[in-house]
């Protein structure tokens, strides 16, 4: 069963950066799977963030994040990371990381889909202040 740990979040102040972690359990060095990370403000829906494909790490981002964050993977420990910079206070959110065995080829847009995923982590607040 995999299981996921986020860790990293806090609060920071507009222009800030914050590393977000992921710790994966259940998958080997060689599992093929697709991870993401999501966020959800108060009284929005969860939306895709970034996503990563574990062979090869071709990456998804969402258009409010591009050139901001990036997203990545360490095979040899199995956990993802989300780097962000420049934040502004719309990146306030709690962020969730997420993963799901490839079963097959996820499109840019599927994988940015939290419909997608199998497995959540518990979350973790991001907190920008203007």
């Amino acid at each position: 069963r995999v299981q996921l740990v986020e860790s990293g979040g806090g609060s920071v102040q507009a222009g800030g950066s914050l590393r977000l972690s992921c710790s994966a359990s259940g998958y080997s060095r060689d599992s093929k799977y697709y991870m993401g990370w999501f966020r959800q403000a108060p009284g929005k829906e969860r939306e895709g963030v970034a996503s990563i494909y574990s062979i090869g790490a071709s990456t998804s981002y969402a258009d409010s994040v591009k050139g901001r964050f990036t997203i990545s993977l360490d095979k040899a420990t199995n956990t993802l990371y989300l780097q962000m910079n420049s934040l502004r206070p719309e990146d306030t959110a709690m962020y969730y990381c997420a993963a799901v065995d490839y079963t097959g080829y996820y499109a840019w847009y599927d994988r940015l889909r939290a419909q997608k995923y199998s497995y959540w982590g518990q979350g973790t607040q991001v907190t920008v202040s203007s």
